[in-house]
């Protein structure tokens, strides 16, 4: 709608996560290496966290792309409790086909590929998205199913991914056991007004955009009402394109976000933060000042 008339290529702001636009803030570098590090060291399990809307999938598919040949991966991507077994997922998460789907069958046939893997100089990794949803029985038949060894060598490395209510889990005290496996810990945080300024610029100039396409005062009150968290972002400036867009603006102003906020305040249905309105006529010195006109 908005590309042809601000020169963009494509959507910069789309909700979808795609691992092209990933940002690097410091704390996606700092996960980023983690996992990395994770992967390398053998790590049994390694835990990466953050509040919904973090770029946590974001970052997980940036970080698949990096894995080479000499690591088989598994995917989990839609979990629920209520879904059925752990070992039915993890199944069908490396495309595995058991003669039969009864709990031994499954773990036994599960196990053979994970030796298979092994014998042919290949590690098997399993991630699992949304691990914060699977609940406390699945997480203690995960733990179990990372004593699949030979000798010293670790055969299968977990990765759980989630937002900040899996920490709650995992420090239940009937799941203490899992929690000594955690190697690798890390909560992914909003990013700060710095880094959501580099952020609305990084996925500009991913589709051909120019940096001056938000104004100053429009990027601090961007990250007023979205308090750095990147969902939040693409949501609002997605829809200050479209106001400047309709407006027949070059740019994107403050006066602009403040609009697209007060207008999904008042249907009742808007995801920014509820903080107090700033000033139309001098929004940039209020939001650096953090007043409320």
């Amino acid at each position: 709608m908005y590309e042809a008339h601000f020169g963009l290529s494509g959507k910069p702001f789309a909700l979808v996560p795609d691992p092209d636009l990933l940002y690097p803030s410091r704390r996606h570098r700092r996960a980023l290496a983690l996992l990395e590090y994770g992967l390398s060291s053998g790590a049994a399990f390694a835990v990466i966290t953050g509040e919904v809307g973090a770029g946590k999938t974001t970052l997980l598919k940036h970080f698949l792309r990096t894995i080479g040949p000499e690591v088989t991966v598994g995917l989990i991507s839609n979990t629920h409790a209520s879904l059925g077994d752990v070992l039915d997922w993890v199944t069908s998460a490396f495309d595995l086909s058991p003669p039969a789907r009864d709990p031994a069958t499954l773990y036994n046939h599960f196990v053979d590929f994970v030796l298979q893997q092994y014998a042919e100089g290949r590690r098997t990794m399993l991630f699992v998205d949304e691990a914060q949803n699977i609940g406390p029985q699945m997480l203690e038949k995960l733990r179990m199913l990372s004593n699949i060894n030979s000798g010293k060598d670790l055969l299968l490395q977990i990765v759980l991914i989630g937002q900040p209510e899996l920490l709650a889990e995992l420090n239940r005290p009937d799941l203490r056991q899992f929690a000594q496996r955690i190697s690798i810990s890390y909560h992914l945080g909003a990013l700060d007004a710095e880094e959501t300024a580099g952020y609305v610029l990084h996925r500009l100039s991913k589709v051909g955009g120019r940096r001056d396409i938000f104004t100053a005062d429009a990027l601090a009150i961007l990250h007023y009402f979205t308090g750095g968290v990147p969902r939040l972002i693409n949501n609002l400036a997605d829809l200050a394109l479209v106001y400047a867009f309709g407006a027949e603006s070059a740019h994107v102003d403050g006066r602009q976000i403040i609009e697209v906020v007060a207008d999904r305040q008042a249907t009742g249905l808007s995801p920014f933060l509820d903080l107090p309105m700033p000033s139309r006529d001098d929004s940039l010195r209020v939001i650096l000042r953090g007043e409320a006109a």
